[in-house]
């Protein structure tokens, strides 16, 4: 499997994998732009913006969209994130220009036709009644906010009610202008593909584009905080976080091998010490993600509220006893699953184009699975040790709880339960 990369004059990129004996192929453009990105008044436009892409161009409506690329069997969607938004689709190898041609036609041309604006303003905000009424949802955001309080990152990638509510064509039309220049998008796609082809592409379509500079982006500044918020639920809805390592950070390996021995599986500590030998709840997972600048490890679990304080002592005693005993076995064990996870989804050609837009988008280049690998075989018993030992003593916690919270569980009890 071969990775290509090749950048255009005026900063636009394109990078292909071709993937023998497929068949089918995954393009897609990934833009450098997501809800961190936005001004505090902007914020839900990136979203919003993404929404707009299936709603006409000045060359297709919302219709013609949808039928171009499902006529020929294919697939098309898109996503934001908190620092990218992509548009890609899936179609067959004879069918990539024609995908290619639909997703540039949806950045480089956007209607933002404003009886359109209004439908989609409905739809957003019936997204947004869904994630309230979904707890295991919204207490991520709230978890978010509080830890990075008062900035970009910490903000939702929805936006608030009031926000959607007055957005318009200027608007939508204006976040374009500012972030979607053609240093911040990458072409990526894999499968049976032709990068030749693509580059050709690339060049007769975003070519003629200036680069521009975007507006500096907000450092984060992780701070802790705490969400306590009573509603008469089934379960109690309990996320724990602390900073982690930012996606460039080499300790970053050690941090998804320390979380995924904690609580990445069925045999990770918290699964056994929490549901298996005690059923205090039916979901618990550790987890840790990456910013360009920050990062966070969660804790989440469901359970009552009359053992939600039992869930926390748990977990506390957990944290604390990984520092000391963390043994090579689990690590190993953590370590295989990071492995096998990432081999396992390159076998997906929508993965792959995903996995390579990223890495351009950090490293500027696609690091080989192979080094990957080896960055994820040199992690030893001591560096998980040492993050873990590095998270509670220097980061603060945050908790977000949700649901009949009938003890007085707090974060100082948190903080003081970490201490002793």
């Amino acid at each position: 499997m071969t990775v290509q990369l090749h950048t255009l004059s005026n900063g636009f990129r394109i990078v292909t994998e071709q993937m023998p004996g497929l068949a089918s192929a995954s393009v897609g453009i990934w833009v450098n732009a997501g809800a961190r990105n936005e001004r505090i008044e902007q914020n839900g436009i990136a979203h919003f913006l993404e929404h707009m892409a299936f709603k006409g161009t000045e060359r297709r409506n919302a219709l013609e969209i949808a039928e171009a690329i499902e006529d020929v069997g294919g697939f098309i969607n898109a996503y934001t994130s908190r620092e990218m938004t992509a548009y890609y689709a899936r179609v067959l190898e004879q069918d990539v220009p024609l995908a290619f041609d639909v997703i540039s036609d949806i950045l480089l041309n956007p209607a933002f036709d404003p009886n359109e604006i209004e439908i989609e303003r409905g739809v957003i905000l019936q997204e947004i009644g869904q994630a309230l009424d979904t707890p295991d949802d919204v207490i991520f955001d709230w978890l978010q906010e509080d830890a990075y309080p008062d900035q970009a990152l910490g903000r939702t990638i929805l936006g608030p009610e009031e926000r959607i509510r007055a957005f318009g064509k200027e608007d939508l039309s204006g976040f374009v202008k500012e972030h979607y220049g053609p240093e911040r998008m990458i072409l990526s796609a894999a499968g049976a593909v032709d990068h030749d082809q693509l580059v050709r592409l690339a060049e007769a379509t975003f070519g003629h584009l200036t680069s521009r500079s975007a507006p500096t982006v907000e450092q984060a500044s992780y701070k802790g905080g705490e969400r306590i918020v009573q509603k008469d639920l089934e379960q109690v809805h309990f996320a724990l976080g602390f900073e982690g390592p930012n996606y460039r950070d080499p300790d970053i390996y050690a941090a998804q091998i320390y979380t995924g021995a904690l609580g990445g599986g069925m045999s990770s500590r918290l699964f056994q010490e929490v549901r298996e030998k005690r059923g205090l709840c039916y979901t618990i997972f550790a987890q840790t993600g990456a910013f360009d600048d920050s990062g966070m490890t969660t804790i989440y679990a469901g359970t009552s509220g009359e053992e939600v304080g039992d869930l926390a002592d748990i977990t506390i005693s957990e944290l604390k006893r990984s520092v000391d005993d963390m043994t090579a076995a689990e690590v190993d064990r953590a370590r295989a699953q990071m492995k096998a996870g990432m081999l396992m989804g390159l076998e997906s050609a929508s993965n792959r184009a995903e996995r390579i837009a990223r890495m351009v988008a950090i490293w500027g280049r696609v690091p080989t699975p192979a080094e990957v690998v080896q960055k994820i075989d040199s992690v030893t018993v001591a560096d998980v040790r040492r993050v873990a030992e590095d998270m509670l003593s220097k980061s603060a916690p945050t908790l977000a709880l949700y649901g009949p919270v009938g003890q007085n569980l707090t974060r100082a009890k948190i903080e003081a339960g970490l201490k002793h």
